[in-house]
């Protein structure tokens, strides 16, 4: 019988107490550690969970000597942290976004082939079930051609958020899924940033981004709106796919002018309503998902839940947008990757 997987927390956050939970839930792993330079968190957080705690992440790696770590700490400390981590040989799953800049993420895709250890990132919004159940249909070919996809994810601002704006913070959430639901890259952007209340960084963007397939994403995203949304659909020949990510829920909303079959979509004739459709959806906790595929990836060696040059994909669109929006350019992302 294998012996659990020895797991820590760096980051006694609210998204960091949430991997700790979680770690804590799965099996096969060992939950030996919390640390956070602000010893009282990590104190509540270990305490819960009868573990150690530390106020340097470099002691908890020197004494509770863990397999593998999530880093859910500011994204300015990212670099630093994961390699630090990836340098003592464990495999690293670092919260979205994967670096402050990209030049700092393709540092850490480096190390961890240096290292030979496994690099994740945390975009969890791909092990959604109903994102998921989204992506199984469309490899189906259910919606034809994808015309456009739009993402809304609004809400007021989050205290916990000081070094990064809403489209590092937010907008790389939906990066990531647009291409991960296309198979395609961005090939250029124009943007509107606004800062209305934020002291230090944009807290409302809207975007249009051009991929290579002909497909038209639009991003409306901001920290600004008294109620949480959190949506995407996708319009197609054969109708509109709609998900919830709040509530995981996936519908299906029919062009009737396209239900005679795959062969008529070659002279689609117009679009009209048809039946709107609620498919079936397993519901489960995305962040539970997300880490039991890691730990899944470093006891069986397998590839990373999230391909980190994914990661740096959105991380490269981000700072195109914020380009874009700040010069009023049309702006060419110049990093084109492979999921």
């Amino acid at each position: 019988m294998k012996r659990p997987l020895r797991v820590a927390v760096i980051g006694a956050g609210s998204m960091g107490r949430n991997h700790a939970r979680v770690y804590n839930e799965l099996e096969g792993v060992e939950l030996v550690g919390v640390a956070d330079p602000h010893l009282a968190a990590a104190r509540s957080v270990a305490r819960r969970y009868k573990v150690s705690y530390y106020d340097q992440y470099d002691d908890m790696l020197d004494e509770a000597e863990p397999d593998l770590l999530s880093v859910a700490t500011p994204t300015s400390t990212h670099r630093n942290i994961a390699l630090a981590c990836m340098q003592r040989g464990v495999h690293v799953l670092v919260e979205k976004p994967i670096a402050a800049t990209v030049a700092e993420g393709e540092e850490l895709v480096a190390a961890a082939d240096q290292h030979g250890v496994l690099l994740t990132v945390g975009h969890i919004e791909r092990f959604n079930p109903a994102v998921r159940a989204l992506r199984a249909r469309l490899d189906t070919g259910a919606l034809g051609k994808v015309f456009q996809i739009t993402a809304r994810r609004l809400g007021p601002f989050p205290p916990r958020i000081t070094d990064v704006g809403v489209v590092v913070d937010l907008a790389t959430h939906d990066l990531d899924i647009m291409r991960f639901l296309l198979g395609d890259d961005v090939e250029r952007v124009q943007a509107v940033v606004t800062q209305r209340l934020h002291a230090a960084h944009e807290d409302m963007v809207t975007a249009l981004l051009h991929f290579k397939g002909q497909t038209l994403g639009v991003l409306d995203i901001n920290w600004l709106t008294p109620t949480k949304v959190r949506e995407l659909t996708l319009t197609g020949e054969r109708g509109m796919f709609q998900v919830n990510y709040l509530s995981q829920e996936l519908t299906f909303y029919e062009n009737q002018s396209a239900a005679g079959g795959w062969d008529t979509l070659s002279v689609l004739m117009g679009v009209s309503e048809g039946n709107a459709t609620r498919l079936s959806v397993e519901r489960r906790e995305p962040l539970m998902v997300e880490l039991d595929a890691f730990v899944h990836a470093v006891r069986e060696g397998g590839a990373p839940p999230v391909p980190p040059r994914d990661a740096l994909a959105s991380l490269a669109l981000a700072t195109a947008i914020l380009r874009a929006g700040h010069t009023g350019e049309v702006v060419r992302p110049g990093l084109a990757l492979e999921s």
